[in-house]
């Protein structure tokens, strides 16, 4: 009998549990190796898991909206349709618990933005050419009698996406065809839920009834875990007002280009960072750990209640046009649950900015496997005295860094923040260059 398990992957180092946003394939179907069967959400993203068996989908045995722990269960597949009344009958008497006499089945997930053509991290084979539709995007191509074939998708990557669909049906008409090869067969029948939208427009969230308790999302549970986390660590904070005129005056300049303030202060702590990789670094048992690269994580409140850091990469490196791009990419990526992995968990140091709220001084939360992280306050006019004994006004913000003290000490944190302040208020125009 070659009956297969698909177990709920790890998508992420801090996932403990993943929720089934969405069967492609449904009980009976016939699957290809490396062709995406279930949608899985992390604590981070909306991920398609693909399967490395050939054969027929089964029975399934957590359905869309439920929950499974990494490394359950989720389904069986089975080689040959003879073997799926087999593969029911095995998960009925066995609770879906028992373990069939072949190996459990691996699987490859790739974000919901994944590239096609490139193998996954656990040795999936995408072939070039290879249609990649959101399921949203197949489901509606369905009911609306589109060949998907004949769509250029305008998703990261391009990835077909339901608005690409919508936008075909609404013209009436098919556009020319887009170079790719033929795609995976449509499922039979349409998902159950469709992947969270490409844009990155607000979610609709129940509204909080009285007396009522509201389960936590994925995402908050995952924010939870982290916090929990950060406890045992010791830490402490320094203060640091910054005066930002000049920062500002470079903004108004060059904010038509595409360049954000969120960039800009990342570009600044980044380029600071060179002359203090102590505060680039984090603790291990072994030791300090010493990041070869300056990727500097920046905190995003998302529609659904959750939070995430995506990840502008060596950001020291990188123009600030492109770390602006980038950063947009991120955000609108993010929101969407579209980020790969590498994009949310490689930071080495963290920006959490609540400036835009108006919100002048706060304390953030050290984030797990990091050294430091850096809350950044509103930028307001403030009446300062100058050198010359007068009184002026300056446009001024409150920066305080939270700190390992395992590994970093007040005079490390201390000379940091100096640096960053003399970069931010003599020397702003640096970071153009």
């Amino acid at each position: 009998m070659s009956i297969h398990e698909v177990f709920m992957p790890a998508l992420s180092s801090t996932m403990t549990e993943g929720k089934i946003v969405s069967w492609v394939k449904s009980p009976g179907d016939k699957v290809e190796k490396g062709e995406t069967v279930v949608v899985v959400e992390s604590d981070k993203a909306d991920m398609d898991v693909e399967t490395f068996y050939e054969g027929f989908l089964a029975h399934i045995i957590v359905e869309a909206g439920e929950t499974a722990p990494v490394g359950s269960a989720i389904a069986f597949i089975a080689e040959t349709e003879a073997e799926i009344e087999q593969a029911k009958s095995l998960a009925n008497s066995s609770g879906a618990a028992a373990t069939p006499t072949s190996s459990p089945e691996p699987v490859a997930a790739t974000a919901s933005a994944a590239t096609p053509a490139l193998a996954s991290q656990n040795g999936s084979n995408h072939k070039e050419g290879r249609l990649v539709a959101s399921p949203r995007a197949r489901k509606l191509a369905k009911e609306l009698k589109v060949d998907l074939t004949t769509l250029q998708g305008s998703g990261p990557h391009g990835r077909i996406v339901a608005e690409d669909v919508e936008a075909l049906s609404n013209k009436g008409k098919q556009p020319a065809p887009a170079p790719v090869a033929p795609p995976a067969p449509v499922p039979t029948s349409a998902p159950v839920a469709p992947p969270a939208p490409r844009t990155p427009a607000p979610a609709p969230v129940a509204a909080a009834v009285p007396g009522q308790t509201v389960p936590l999302t994925t995402f908050q549970n995952a924010v939870v875990r982290n916090m929990v986390a950060t406890i045992s660590v010791p830490v402490f904070r320094v203060g640091y007002t910054i005066t930002t005129d000049g920062l500002d005056k470079l903004y108004k300049q060059i904010k038509s280009k595409g360049v954000t303030m969120t960039a800009l202060l990342a570009k600044a702590v980044a380029v600071t960072l060179q002359k203090h990789p102590l505060l680039n670094a984090s603790y291990s048992d072994q030791g300090i750990v010493y990041h070869s690269d300056i990727n500097i994580s920046v905190a995003v409140a998302m529609d659904d209640g959750g939070l995430i850091t995506p990840v502008l990469q060596n950001a020291d490196a990188v123009d600030i046009y492109s770390l602006s791009r980038t950063w947009k990419s991120l955000v609108e990526r993010a929101r969407a649950k579209q980020l790969q992995p590498q994009e949310y968990n490689s930071g080495t140091f963290t920006l959490s900015n609540l400036g835009m709220f108006g919100v002048d001084k706060f304390d953030a939360i050290l984030p797990p496997g990091q050294g430091s992280i850096l809350a950044i306050g509103a930028s307001r006019p403030q009446v300062v005295a100058t050198p010359d004994g007068l009184f002026g006004v300056r446009q001024q913000m409150q920066v305080n860094i939270t700190s390992d003290h395992r590994i970093i000490y007040g005079a490390h944190a201390a000379a940091f923040l100096q640096d960053l302040a003399k970069l931010i208020e003599t020397n702003p125009q640096s970071l153009t260059l």
